[in-house]
């Protein structure tokens, strides 16, 4: 070894790469490399590493933990005050306090402290719940052997990849990934799967095999791989000594490592609101630069001094612009988030929940979240020679007859006892609870050939009398989803002969036994029990003639597993949550697509999706079965009508029915694309130009594995579609944060992965996010637009006043901007969403034709009303230019125009504030704003209808009686603090007919023909408007296509992997 070493690393996203001289590039480190074989992994590794090796490795690969600092309050802090919006509220704040405007300056500051510490403690407790989760693996004791120094115990954190480790039997939570090298263990996997089922872990069988390890055990590698985070809850040692097992990866390589970096680096969301509300902000500074222009104009050619030209100048600019959208936003989500919670959905990024109400696809999970979690057992249909006997349905008062059937339900399955409780697969379990039999706690048999795992059944006090006193399972080939099958080697307690019993897919067992003991009928059957949504098992049996002190441990699996017996079929159902159908209905109802992402097996997704209602009764399956290139085959795509068909062939086949024409009826399709996650995998691969014309129209994609399930919801965005995802578990994780909007039906840690958690575990929060997100869409829409017109009203006022030098006093301005504003922001957005989800979406963007027409409009009235308010008080026979007949008591007495320390910004003898326009702006622009706000909160159809709103509604009644307090009360003492004129009582009235002509066409405008649908589906047609959105695009083009969907056919991919075939029949279509 080099007396120094030194290496050149660097760190993207958590993981270490380093420099490779030989190559020239970066390579990722912290896991054992891919291309040993089983053998180089026992022989490299099995006895330990050197003390050298170790150091040499830590110092290459760094701890094995993973850290996740909690960031601290003031980084959180800072980047959140640098949001421009908060720059630009500074700077009119600053100026603000400087011109002694303090009332309303203190309110937004209080409002926006509340706004930035509330979104900072969310974002530090995000940071602190993670931390807390990953910190309690970091220091696991575990004991390391080294070649020349034995065993001893170390801290986790201190393992490499190759480190060997002993496994001792007692509860571990594993520090690292780790290959099993000898022994067997129980874990539960929960943190990963979702599902808290224990799995058994194999030992890496010791073969001469030049494969590279993975590629070796094929699919199932997984089953000698102990995951970071997951819990050992039993282990086993065989003859040698205790369980053993060699770490792969460390730190953030791991299985664990991945989730927490999905989690600390989601992919960003764009929220397109925060955006729009900031191109707002530009274009409203735009026209507060004109005002600006405007007011330098008038000042100078007045010849006033430099410093009232620049004040009043930059007051005129903010003016425009409401310092409070910021905070007002922030309010909206926060109160969504209250009703949310209220429901039982709890959510850890609030700026989502204004996405979900853009939600129109909609993916769900199959198990446990449309259907029940485990499976029930429904019935078995023996077999006897060659014929189905007659079925045995459960529950039933008779117990299960004894016979080989019973035996393999008894001995065929996985099941521990763990703490007195039988734990397992729920199919083992339902399977075994069936046969009424009791499972002893497994034992160790000392035998002349070392320790024996051995586990008794023995039948229970409710079973059928059975000549036998138990069994004994002494091996067990366990079940993989690559061979999709188990089988276990078995012996009646005091006999001689052995058993091997073996459950499975149907069509793989019966492959495995003798041909004569298989029903003719066998696919028939079959079929008639998974086309109704049922999962079927085959059970099968042999006698196996092996000699007296024979080692079950070394039978071959292959020589073991033939010439079976078939025995029968079992007969499981998964059922429907009551909830599933209604509430798949309504998104229907509401045009909201549902697809269906699952694990299972097609036959049983097609059905369950049949049967909730996703694929509708009369709409065709057409299947679509892709295939890897073999040889010199290239690689080919099928599609296949799904019909029931009396096929007799060997292999269940579904063929297609030719005559079949599907014809189109505008957007309903009536037929659906279902396919499994390996003809994903190839589409994707070689036939990617024909995805988007699938994924148009796929509802069912089934095997499909988590990394499957992220990368189709994100080709389901690059289609435009906002998509939602709903599924339990941490395999979903993936998926869950890729989506706009994922939610998961769990209190694992999923919860901490997906954005949106509900507690109540079925999808009827899926309907009610999607209202709470549209409600909370809609009043942030709202809430912008009003407070865009009340900075445009306010502005006009003052650009009208400062036309002859005046503005308005400092209480009429706390007025407008405290009692009415400020408390309209903070109440609008309680109004709760509307119960019946409407067949459309809101606008998404704030940018959009409807939206800016009302504002424009809106604008425009206002202009109208206070122009003609501010030159008609000039025509009026009592009207003075500097008045100063305050009083509207009949002694005439004047009072001189204003005294000192009334108004701040009065300047020389004339006052700034008082006179006739400005008692008449005052009343316009104040009630025009609540005029504004009660328009602006439209009820249906996307929330309830404002008068449900109580606290805004009393709160717009008050405001309103207190500005007609104010107005029309001959109060002196009103009028000296409001610095009013005393107007005649029928010009007073005339100004309220002004604000009611005012308000009818407001109203008119906004309800009438802005928010009215039709209208703007017939400009649409009439300009020929048609949707952007790529997946609109497609299918108008898939419309138009005689040529789809293809039934019956095959395409040929392309030989080569790398460039992506055309089909020539494709290749016109898909110009646009």
């Amino acid at each position: 070894m080099k007396p120094q070493l030194k290496i050149r690393c660097i760190q993207v996203q958590k993981i270490r790469y380093i420099w490779d001289f030989s190559v020239k590039e970066f390579k990722k480190v912290g896991s054992l490399e891919d291309s040993n074989t089983c053998q180089s992994i026992h022989h490299k590794f099995g006895a330990g590493l050197t003390r050298e090796e170790q150091k040499i490795r830590q110092l290459v690969c760094g701890p094995n933990a993973i850290k996740v600092e909690i960031r601290p309050i003031w980084k959180l802090l800072f980047k959140e005050i640098l949001n421009p919006f908060y720059v630009f509220q500074a700077f009119t704040l600053t100026l603000w306090l400087s011109q002694g405007y303090i009332e309303y300056s203190m309110a937004i500051i209080i409002l926006s402290i509340i706004s930035v510490g509330l979104t900072v403690y969310d974002l530090r407790q995000q940071s602190t719940k993670l931390h807390d989760l990953v910190e309690e693996h970091n220091k696991v004791q575990v004991t390391v052997c080294t070649k020349s120094e034995g065993c001893k115990e170390l801290e986790s954190c201190y393992l490499v990849p190759g480190d060997m480790f002993l496994l001792d039997g007692k509860k571990l939570s594993l520090p690292c990934d780790a290959i099993l090298i000898d022994g067997t263990c129980i874990v539960n996997e929960g943190m990963l799967t979702g599902e808290s089922v224990p799995v058994t872990k194999t030992p890496l069988p010791l073969v001469e095999s030049l494969m590279p390890w993975k590629t070796h055990s094929m699919e199932d590698y997984r089953r000698h791989v102990l995951f970071c985070g997951t819990e050992v809850i039993q282990t086993k040692a065989t003859g040698k000594g205790p369980a053993r097992a060699i770490v792969l990866q460390t730190g953030f390589n791991t299985a664990k490592g991945d989730l927490v970096r999905s989690i600390l680096y989601p992919k960003p969301v764009n929220f397109k609101l925060y955006r729009d509300a900031f191109k707002f902000i530009v274009g409203l500074s735009v026209i507060g630069v004109f005002g600006l222009i405007y007011t330098v104009c008038v000042f100078v050619s007045h010849g006033k001094p430099v410093a009232d030209v620049v004040t009043m100048a930059l007051l005129l600019l903010t003016a425009a612009v409401p310092p409070a959208i910021p905070a007002a936003l922030t309010t909206g989500t926060v109160y969504a988030q209250r009703r949310l919670k209220k429901k039982k959905i709890f959510c850890i990024s609030p700026q989502r929940i204004n996405i979900c109400g853009q939600i129109n696809l909609v993916c769900f999970d199959k198990t446990g979240t449309l259907t029940e979690d485990g499976l029930d057992l429904w019935g078995i249909i023996p077999s006897e020679g060659s014929r189905f006997q007659k079925i045995h349905k459960f529950p039933s008062s008779t117990p299960l007859p004894w016979g080989p059937v019973c035996g393999a339900m008894a001995s065929c399955h996985s099941l521990v006892v763990l703490d007195k409780k039988i734990q397992g697969d729920p199919l083992d379990l339902k399977m075994f609870e069936g046969t009424h039999w009791e499972i002893e706690d497994c034992s160790t048999a000392q035998d002349g050939a070392g320790a024996l795992n051995i586990c008794v059944v023995r039948p229970g006090m409710k079973a059928s009398s059975a000549p036998v006193e138990g069994i004994a399972i002494l091996h067990q080939f366990p079940f993989s989803s690559g061979l999709q099958r188990m089988s276990v080697v078995s012996q009646k307690i005091g006999e001689e002969q052995y058993d091997l019993y073996m459950k499975g897919a149907p069509e793989i067992v019966s492959s495995f036994c003798r041909q004569d003991t298989v029903p003719v009928n066998f696919l028939k059957e079959l079929k008639t029990y998974t086309s109704q949504g049922f999962r079927v098992i085959a059970l099968a049996h042999k006698v196996l003639n092996l000699g007296k002190d024979v080692d079950v441990n070394s039978l071959e699996r292959e020589e073991a597993e033939s010439e079976l017996v078939f025995l029968g079929l079992l007969v499981m159902e998964n059922r429907l949550k009551q909830e599933t159908k209604p509430v798949l209905r309504e998104l229907a109802a509401a045009r909201i697509r549902s697809v269906m992402v699952t694990g299972d097996n097609l036959q049983t997704a097609v059905t369950v999706a049949r049967n909730a209602g996703m694929i509708h009764t009369g709409s065709k399956v057409i299947l679509i079965e892709a295939k890897e290139p073999e040889g010199s085959a290239p690689a080919s795509i099928a599609w296949r009508l799904a019909e029931d068909c009396k096929a007799n062939t060997a292999a269940p086949r579904v063929c297609a029915n030719t005559e079949e024409k599907i014809t189109l009826e505008g957007e309903t399709y009536n037929y659906h694309f279902a396919m499994n996650g390996k003809s994903y995998q190839v589409i994707i691969k070689y036939f990617y130009n024909l995805l988007p014309k699938i994924l148009v129209n796929a509802t069912v994609f089934a095997r499909m594995s988590p990394g499957q399930k992220s990368s189709l919801v994100e080709e389901f965005q690059k289609l435009d579609y906002y998509v939602g995802m709903c599924g339990d578990g941490a395999n979903d994780c993936g998926a869950l944060k890729m989506a706009h909007a994922g939610i998961s039906l769990s209190e694992q840690e999923a919860s901490v992965a997906s954005p949106f958690t509900s507690q109540i575990p079925n999808i009827q929060c899926v309907p009610e996010l999607i209202r709470e997100g549209r409600a909370a869409l809609v009043a942030s829409f709202a809430v912008v637009k009003y407070l865009t017109l009340y900075g445009l009203i306010q502005f006009v006022g003052t650009a009208l006043l400062f036309w002859q030098l005046q503005i308005f006093g400092n209480h009429q301005y706390l007025i407008q901007d405290v009692i009415i504003t400020l408390l309209v922001c903070l109440t609008m957005s309680l109004t709760e969403a509307y119960p019946k989800l409407a067949p459309y979406r809101p606008p998404g963007q704030l940018i959009s034709p409807p939206l800016l027409l009302s504002i424009i409009l809106n604008v425009c009235f206002t202009i109208a009303m206070q122009t003609c308010g501010f030159l008609l008080v000039k025509q009026q026979p009592w009207y003075v230019a500097l008045a100063s007949q305050r009083h509207c008591s009949p002694g005439n007495q004047t009072v001189p125009p204003t005294s000192p320390g009334e108004n701040a910004t009065s300047s020389g003898p004339q006052s700034t504030v008082l006179s006739y326009e400005d008692t008449t702006l005052w009343p316009l622009s104040s009630i025009n704003c609540i005029i504004v706000a009660f328009v602006f909160s439209k009820g249906k159809p996307f929330r309830k209808p404002i008068y449900t709103n109580y606290v805004f509604s009393v709160l717009l009644a008050l405001q309103l009686a207190i500005c007609l307090f104010l107005f029309f009360a001959d109060i002196d003492a009103v009028y000296s603090g409001m610095q009013f004129l005393c107007t005649p009582v029928i010009w007073r009235v005339y100004v309220l007919l002004m604000l009611l002509v005012t308000f009818c066409v407001s109203l008119f405008t906004e309800d009438v023909i802005l928010q009215n649908k039709h209208l703007w589906l017939l400009i649409k047609a009439l300009f020929g408007y048609q949707s952007n959105s790529q997946y609109r695009k497609w299918q108008r083009m898939l419309q138009s296509d005689p040529s789809w969907p293809p039934l019956n056919a095959k395409d040929i991919g392309a030989k080569s992997t790398d460039e992506i075939y055309i089909n020539p029949t494709y290749e016109n279509s898909d110009e646009e």
